[in-house]
């Protein structure tokens, strides 16, 4: 094991980095101090390293009609193998099974996230090592907000309330789990100019909050 306490960040666009646009898409990538993953990092410091697996588009479980490396409980163990030794990992997942195609229940999605708490906590040995199963921490992302584009809207219909449910539901699935559990609403908001994503000031505030609940984990 690596002196250093390793932690994984396992999450969707929201991880990765979108910068928010008023056409939708395509578009860059924030620099890794104005991701949250990356701002968490410099605002713990020494002694711990952060492993960024964001995707966009990403689901917790489900297979997306369009794109098949959506799903994110089919790229979640190799990426803990991969990355292992680990000591805690961190999903942040569920505004994507909030779209209007997948038809898919506040409850549903967070027995989508269950699915990945299982693999996290069952992920000891990895491929051919010693290492034990790191420990996992729940992140519900803030709800939608205002979705001014027009193929987003159709994307998103009715995925305002299903986001504004899913703080309740992953917490909980954490108690049910008794693994840890944080509100990124209770940090910050959605306020990206496409009412999904966030700007850098937010993903640097969110990566502050998210620090100091892994200090009391780790």
């Amino acid at each position: 094991m690596t002196d250093s306490k390793r932690i994984m960040c396992f999450g969707d666009s929201l991880t990765w980095g979108w910068v928010p646009t008023t056409d939708g898409a395509p578009t860059s990538r924030y620099p890794f101090a104005q991701r949250w993953g990356g701002a968490m990092a410099l605002e713990l410091g020494d002694g711990y390293e952060v492993v960024e697996e964001g995707l966009s588009a990403r689901t917790t479980n489900m297979d997306d009609p369009i794109d098949p490396r959506l799903n994110g409980a089919k790229h979640l163990p190799a990426a803990l193998a991969s990355h292992f030794p680990l000591d805690l990992v961190i999903v942040m997942l569920g505004t994507n099974d909030t779209k209007s195609f997948l038809h898919r229940t506040p409850y549903e999605i967070a027995n989508g996230m269950s699915q990945l708490v299982a693999q996290i906590l069952t992920s000891a040995g990895g491929v051919g090592t010693i290492y034990p199963a790191p420990k996992a921490m729940i992140i519900a992302p803030p709800p939608l907000a205002e979705i001014p584009h027009p193929w987003f809207q159709g994307m998103f219909d009715g995925g305002h309330e299903k986001s504004r449910a899913l703080a309740d539901q992953y917490k909980a699935l954490a108690s049910f789990f008794s693994v840890d559990f944080l509100d990124a609403a209770d940090s910050i908001s959605t306020d990206g100019v496409d009412g999904i994503h966030f700007t850098a000031e937010t993903n640097i505030a969110l990566g502050k909050a998210v620090a100091a609940k892994v200090r009391t984990i780790l």
